[in-house]
């Protein structure tokens, strides 16, 4: 959850409201007109994904903005990907991740923006265009929310667990088995309900005390998970492969992640693990 503050005097992450909130405009502007019916170009990735000219008009706003503050790299979904092995610090960008959501009239579709060093994520920022809110992770400290439209800010501090575990889910994971038969295994150990909602929103609500546990089994990308990352792991939660590693960035040839487990607390990562493990069991 989030308490009223002051506002934060962290140079980098006041460099970034107001191109956060510029970009914020740009997608709410984009996302009003595709709802409105207006004409809206679509387009299909090789993977079969969708891009929008929503993603394109982001992450061209966004490009430009980086290159005016900073003169590190930036690898985005929607730019090009050759030459990051001589990396060392970049630019990690999503400009729309929630396209589906976004196409399906769903307002949970985000801003991906992280800094990766060496090869974990040191700063980042996901924003909720829909909601006029950017949640940043400073280099130190708690993260911050930062709400638009009031010009209010907020920083991270610590709930009481609740007495049911709240469970994330994508919204298309009745679609998919593994994900019955994850919860078949969780219900063994807790009660809990499900939360469903689009991808890196889910990190958002792992923040505002609306999940505690975000199994992952089908693909993502390191721009979806960079930033949610830094942000759990800051407030001593995290995200982690099948085997409880922490995801690092930039070191293989695919950008491609695995699944993963995406936890509030250390007591949520224990029971998301027994689950998991009877769920191996069962198999």
């Amino acid at each position: 959850m989030f308490k009223a503050a002051t506002a934060p005097q962290d140079p980098m992450i006041l460099q970034f409201v107001p191109i956060l909130t510029q970009a914020c405009e740009i997608l709410r502007e984009e996302y009003q007109q595709y709802c409105s019916g207006a004409v809206f170009d679509i387009e299909t990735k090789k993977d079969d994904s969708p891009v929008t000219q929503a993603d394109y008009r982001v992450n061209t706003f966004l490009t430009q903005a980086l290159a005016e503050i900073s003169d590190l790299p930036l690898l985005s979904e929607e730019g090009k990907q050759d030459g990051r092995d001589e990396w060392s610090a970049f630019w990690l960008l999503d400009p729309l991740d929630g396209t589906k959501e976004f196409l399906h009239k769903r307002p949970e579709f985000t801003i991906n923006l992280s800094l990766v060093t060496g090869n974990l994520t040191t700063f980042a920022i996901l924003a909720i265009p829909a909601q006029q809110l950017v949640y940043f992770c400073p280099e130190q400290g708690m993260p911050l929310k930062y709400d638009i439209q009031q010009n209010h800010w907020y920083e991270y501090t610590h709930a009481t667990q609740e007495d049911i575990v709240h469970v994330g889910l994508s919204q298309s994971s009745q679609k998919k088995p593994k994900y019955a038969t994850y919860l078949e295994s969780l219900a063994k150990f807790t009660d809990f309900d499900e939360f469903k909602a689009g991808s890196a929103y889910k990190f958002c609500m792992i923040l505002e005390d609306q999940v505690d546990i975000y199994p992952r089994f089908h693909p993502t990308c390191e721009w979806d998970t960079s930033a949610g990352q830094c942000l759990l792991e800051r407030i001593g939660g995290g995200l982690v492969d099948f085997q409880g590693r922490p995801f690092s960035y930039n070191q293989r040839e695919t950008l491609l992640n695995g699944g993963f487990i995406a936890y509030k607390t250390k007591d949520m990562k224990i029971l998301a693990f027994k689950a998991l493990a009877d769920m191996q069991d069962s198999n």
